[in-house]
């Protein structure tokens, strides 16, 4: 009998994060240099959020003012109460609870400790294995 996966298996490992006091500058330029949408928010080595670049985009509006951006720090714009899981959550668990808050990412964690990342990128990217798991070609010879 097959078991569901759980969130290990599917999540980003070992994930960047951000100080809570860093310039949103700083935290935008790192965003883009390692093409990532979300980024775990620490403060004391402690995981305390995540910031997002809509939450970035949200605050600044539309011109994006940079200005503002080397003004503002983490704190005033990430989400404080993300959407926290243990390593061994089992996925469908995780993947209804995206839904029905309407997340975009999960922060994986061991004991407590950040040891992961779940973005909806990485649930594309995992369904898409899922659906083409059974027309994967056999290693046996299927000429007539």
């Amino acid at each position: 009998m097959k078991r569901l996966p759980t969130i290990k298996s599917v999540m980003t490992p070992f994930p960047y994060s951000v100080d809570i006091d860093a310039p949103i500058a700083e935290a935008q330029r790192f965003m883009r240099e390692h093409r990532i949408r979300h980024l775990p928010v620490t403060e004391k080595q402690e995981l305390v959020g995540v910031l997002s670049d809509r939450d970035i985009k949200l605050y600044l509006g539309p011109e994006l003012d940079y200005p503002k951006a080397r003004e503002t720090s983490v704190r005033d714009v990430y989400m404080d109460r993300p959407y926290i899981v243990d390593l061994n959550e089992r996925l469908d668990n995780v993947l209804s609870n995206m839904a029905e808050r309407h997340i975009g990412s999960v922060l994986v964690t061991r004991n407590g400790k950040l040891a992961g990342v779940f973005t909806v990128t990485d649930a594309c990217r995992s369904f898409a294995e899922f659906l083409r798991e059974p027309f994967r070609p056999t290693d046996g010879d299927d000429a007539a």
